[in-house]
């Protein structure tokens, strides 16, 4: 075959893609490919959630709970700083958690430590700062299993510009 040959089967073939695959379909041949032309960064830096309890009391096998989940569609680590708000007591900047470049993380509040060995207190409303180093999407979860009925609560959180 000759480069001649070669030239125009790959003109032809690029043509009918061009004009017969629908973007999807584009997408995943580009990424299969080239897996970093998926690599995008949604979401943003700064994230609030001003409504934060952690319930003190459980019933049966299942424990109160609060969850922030995280998704990094970036190329890089996810480094992001968790800052806590009190309604009778000075912020507390020293939480810290990460997410993992193209991946997801549950960041479970009630077994979060801060940089010094403490524990998020229960019975105590807050609310939450979270900066990342990347663009992220998050998502706050709450589960409260104080009475037999269990209530399940799921928000996003509000994105800073």
């Amino acid at each position: 075959m000759t480069a001649c040959s070669i030239e125009k089967q790959s003109a032809i073939w690029y043509k009918y893609f061009r004009s017969h695959v629908t973007n999807t379909q584009k997408c995943r041949w580009q990424s299969e490919r080239n897996p970093c032309i998926m690599n995008h960064s949604y979401g943003k830096t700064t994230w609030l959630i001003p409504d934060c309890y952690l319930e003190p009391a459980s019933t049966g096998d299942k424990i109160s709970h609060e969850a922030v989940c995280v998704i990094n569609t970036s190329p890089k680590d996810a480094e992001i700083k968790l800052t806590l708000f009190f309604e009778n007591r000075e912020a507390d900047n020293s939480y810290r958690a990460a997410c993992p470049s193209m991946r997801t993380h549950h960041i479970r509040l009630d077994r979060l430590l801060s940089m010094d060995g403490r524990e998020i207190p229960r019975g105590v409303p807050y609310a939450l700062l979270l900066e990342s180093s990347t663009p992220i999407v998050v998502q706050y979860s709450r589960l409260d299993t104080s009475q037999a009925e269990l209530a399940l609560m799921t928000t996003i959180a509000y994105a800073v510009e």
